[in-house]
């Protein structure tokens, strides 16, 4: 399997020969080959015709690469044009600007705020920013001009409502833009969506402060703001919303009102992030679900986003990300770390905060609220090396609260112990929540934050654990799995040429073992820069990965290919309303 000629009298630049062709449609594969001239896919069937390279597939499935709509490559791609580790899972089109967070366009003064900001909300190394980012940019149009030529994979990215903001308005920006700076915002917006932004991205969400513990500047946003600025990019081809609203279990009336009338005003649909599946939340969710049709009532599309896979949530009490949601616990982050490692030591102040999650109800105080339950991950001390891997019960034993020896850990570590809420959702009712909502057309798979929170999620493995061995395990057929990893996610942001493998389209493929495929361990490595680390892992079973017709990854291995286009709104992508999606209803696509 896998072998290789070339011939000189050539019809294609490259034929796959005699694999199994899911093409991303859904239908049952089909043996065949694959033919490609010129970065497109021109023939898919028998093919007489000889390729300047030739590769023997047989045994190994051919299928669409996979696009990821929600990442955080903005940054990386500098420093790593593959966007790695998703490129070797098969990801070969990535979109960033998600969340309400670009770093493009910039104005002189901002450069340390956002790189600062970045750090703190998206979980990315100050270092590896200071470093591996030139911030030397100013247009958006500029920004995505430094990609062209450099990347493995196809990008493309939206504006952040906060980027736009702090451009506009600076550090005066706790207040909804009014008057002349609403107007400077959206005449912004229109040289961004002009100079190639996919859209517009927005977060009301509570976890979303920047590195004073501060709120970032869209939630400082109104209604009417928002309508504003969704009215603005729907002026532009090829253009959509992302949005992430508040982190509660369930949307009041507002949230999904606010939803649908972004979605009206852009006519566009919006997609937000992230519906999590499984019995313990699935009261929420289904509830969260309901947007979807509150809005197609009223005309609009809100689809929610969604994983595959149960993701492993890594937290410390240094960043604060996250824990800084729990009823109560804001304040704590926003004191300086000396100060936050003295409050954590006061009787009076863990009181407080233990109340605060035994009197809330949101998503995350139902996975915290077990103390018992958390995993001490890594510790940073000689007096804490023995609890690493250990459940805080364990460590507590009969004589103290899990929720004290959580802290008096945290303390030792001097606030850098990493504490690992163990992942839900992997009981059978779980997986058959999830193949509804696979099956439901108001939701998309989605939202790996690929690129963020490096030490602290590892959903980047979402693509080959579904190809694999959740395919395997009978969840989803495999057919369906493929086109909901590529066709779905492009049909909803309408991206030309891209989703399928058949004639036409551009020759983003991925061959894979199907019996091999799947995500290998996860592991930490230091190679940010800077010398910082993130966690990573390696796929299984992928022998090839073509983008635009070039391999970028042979056998496991990046190849150096840098064949990945930088996406452009209007001519990298068409107009998608919200009529053009399936209907809302049966809840079947």
């Amino acid at each position: 399997m896998g072998s290789e000629s070339s011939e000189m009298t050539a019809t294609y630049d490259l034929v796959l020969r005699g694999g199994t062709v899911i093409d991303g449609s859904g239908r049952p594969g089909r043996h065949g080959d694959v033919a490609v001239r010129d970065g497109r896919i021109v023939s898919v069937g028998p093919v007489d015709g000889r390729g300047m390279r030739e590769v023997d597939v047989d045994g190994l499935v051919v299928a669409p690469g996979v696009i990821d709509i929600h990442t955080h490559y903005d940054a990386q791609l500098f420093w790593d044009g593959a966007a790695t580790p998703s490129s070797l899972h098969g990801v070969t089109t990535v979109i960033g600007g998600n969340c309400g967070f670009s770093i493009a366009p910039l104005e002189p003064g901002q450069e340390d705020y956002l790189a600062a900001m970045l750090a703190r909300v998206e979980g990315i190394p100050l270092t590896s920013l200071q470093r591996g980012v030139p911030w030397d940019w100013r247009s958006f149009a500029d920004y995505l001009g430094r990609f062209d030529g450099r990347v493995a994979v196809n990008a493309g990215f939206l504006v952040g409502h906060t980027t736009l903001r702090r451009c506009v308005m600076g550090a005066d920006d706790e207040h909804p833009a009014v008057g002349q700076a609403l107007i400077r915002m959206e005449g912004l917006l229109r040289a961004t969506l002009e100079g190639g932004a996919l859209g517009l991205s927005s977060s009301t969400a509570s976890t979303h402060n920047d590195a004073s513990g501060r709120a970032v500047s869209s939630r400082y946003a109104d209604r009417a703001e928002l309508l504003h600025l969704s009215q603005v990019t729907g002026e532009y081809e090829g253009t959509t919303l992302e949005f992430i609203p508040s982190v509660e279990a369930y949307f009041d009336n507002e949230v999904m009102d606010l939803m649908t009338a972004m979605s009206l005003a852009a006519d566009r649909p919006i997609n937000w992030n992230i519906l999590n599946v499984n019995t313990l939340l699935w009261d929420g969710s289904r509830q969260r679900l309901t947007a979807g049709d509150y809005a197609a009532e009223r005309g609009g599309r809100v689809i929610a986003l969604t994983m595959p896979i149960s993701s492993t949530l890594r937290v410390t009490f240094e960043s604060g990300f996250v824990l800084d949601s729990l009823p109560g616990w804001a304040p704590l982050f926003e004191l300086p770390l000396e100060q936050r490692q003295q409050a954590l030591g006061d009787r009076e102040q863990r009181k407080r905060m233990r109340q605060g999650v035994d009197d809330g109800d949101t998503t995350l105080v139902r996975r915290v609220r077990d103390w018992g339950a958390l995993i001490v991950e890594q510790t940073f001390s000689p007096e804490t090396a023995m609890f690493s891997g250990r459940r805080l019960d364990d460590i507590a034993g009969s004589g103290q609260e899990p929720f004290d020896t959580l802290l008096d850990i945290v303390i030792a570590d001097g606030l850098r112990t990493v504490i690992v809420l163990p992942p839900v959702g992997n009981d059978p009712e779980s997986w058959e929540l999830r193949r509804q909502v696979w099956a439901d057309d108001r939701a998309v798979i989605g939202g790996s934050d690929s690129g963020a929170h490096l030490d602290m999620i590892d959903t980047f493995v979402y693509a080959t654990a579904l190809l694999g061995p959740i395919t395997r395990d009978g969840h989803v057929r495999l057919e369906e799995a493929a086109r909901l990893l590529s066709d779905v996610p492009a049909r909803l942001y309408g991206l030309r040429g891209r989703g399928q493998v058949g004639p036409g389209y551009q020759a983003d493929m991925i061959v894979f073992d199907p019996e091999k495929i799947g995500p290998g361990p996860i592991r930490t490595v230091a190679d940010l820069p800077g010398s910082a680390s993130r966690l990573f892992a390696d796929a299984t079973g992928i022998e090839h990965v073509f983008v635009n017709g070039t391999e970028t990854v042979r056998h496991g291995a990046l190849t150096g290919a840098t064949p990945g286009v930088v996406l452009r709104s209007g001519r990298d992508t068409e107009t998608v309303h919200p009529k053009d999606l399936p209907m809302v209803g049966s809840h079947r696509r």
